[in-house]
């Protein structure tokens, strides 16, 4: 079962996951465009087949078991500028490398997603997430997105940003297989600044004032230091980049449940409440980079602990077991739980 115009590839889903971990999905489908998404996942719901889109692989933990379905690759590209105003509205076909599409529109002299640079995957799994960095998140710039309805089989086509419950790594698209991202559009000005750098180790980096607009090739020339840095930026011969980027997200607690720990980052996240650095956590209770687990297959990265990073040789479940001691350390030191920022596939910690 696959669309027309669709290409076979390698079942197994380590081949396509930046962890290169995770075992076979009963079938894989390359679909090279919004059209041929929509018709992999249409087939795919009309047999009774569950369904995984796999972008870049960035953000997915698979199974060793793998995946009794069909995993759609989606691997259409395609990029569209439009003055507005005083903004250019950027549409995005799902497919597009989200790093090559922040590398376009800073060329084209336009601010706002610069501080996402060096972000690995594609272009439709960013508002999924609700991907940020250095101050700066897609829910700031995102317009709309059209949207497969697997519900209706039918496309839905400029649904507002609104309407998406964007917050803090998260929105209604995630968590749901109810709809798929074909196509996404973004708002970005047109001045040539960037955006407000809001971040202090950027701002630091960049030696300007925070809330401070400046060029947009330096803020990204920044950025993608600051991300090498610290293993961020995927490099085959790197097993420090062999990994799912930040595996914990920053936890948000009431204020008066936060524990109290000399420097640890901590940011206001509304009233009466405060998101705490996951990092900070993860390094007070004990574990420091390199922390290894099973057999050093996997480990913490050697520059950055929130990065669980595979070392070769090891398996899903390595990665698993290395990410339960972590979490349960913190909580036992701390009474904080924290949770996977990456989607868990046919696995749980």
């Amino acid at each position: 079962m696959s669309s027309p115009a669709a290409t076979t590839v390698d079942p197994m889903l380590s081949a396509h996951t930046t962890l290169r971990l995770g075992g076979p999905a009963a079938r894989v489908v390359r679909a090279e465009g919004a059209a041929e998404v929509a018709d992999a996942v249409g087939a795919a719901d009309r047999a009774g087949e569950p369904v995984l889109l796999v972008g870049g692989g960035s953000n997915l933990v698979v199974a060793d078991a793998g995946f009794e379905g069909t995993a759609v690759l989606l691997a259409g590209r395609g990029t569209a500028f439009a003055r507005d105003g005083d903004r250019v509205l950027v549409t995005v076909e799902a497919g597009e490398d989200w790093d090559e599409l922040v590398a376009a529109t800073v060329a084209e002299g336009l601010g706002g997603l610069e501080c996402l640079s060096g972000i690995p995957g594609r272009t439709g799994a960013t508002p999924v997430q609700n991907v940020g960095a250095y101050g700066v998140e897609v829910a700031d710039l995102l317009v709309d997105v059209d949207l497969y309805d697997r519900r209706t089989g039918s496309v839905r086509e400029h649904v507002p940003a609104a309407e998406l419950g964007l917050a803090y790594r998260t929105s209604v698209l995630k968590g749901t297989d109810d709809a798929v991202v074909l196509r996404v559009r973004f708002a970005l000005r047109a001045d040539g600044r960037s955006a407000p750098i809001r971040y202090g180790e950027l701002a630091r980096t960049l030696g300007v004032e925070p809330e401070t607009r400046t060029d947009p090739v330096a803020v990204r020339e920044a950025v993608l230091g600051l991300r090498r840095g610290k293993g961020m930026v995927l490099d085959a011969a790197d097993h420090d980049t062999w990994s799912a980027g930040s595996f914990f997200t920053n936890p948000v607690l009431p204020t008066a449940d936060a524990p109290q720990v000399d420097g640890l980052a901590a940011w206001p996240a509304g009233e009466g409440r405060v998101k705490l650095s996951a990092a900070g956590l993860i390094q007070n209770a004990g574990f420091g980079r390199g922390h290894a687990g099973p057999g050093g297959r996997v480990s913490l990265s050697s520059r950055h602990v929130l990065a669980l990073t595979h070392r070769g040789g090891g398996s899903t479940e390595d990665l698993l077991a290395l990410a339960r001691e972590v979490r349960d350390g913190v909580a036992d030191r701390f009474g904080v739980t924290l949770h996977p920022e990456p989607v868990l596939v046919n696995c749980t910690l």
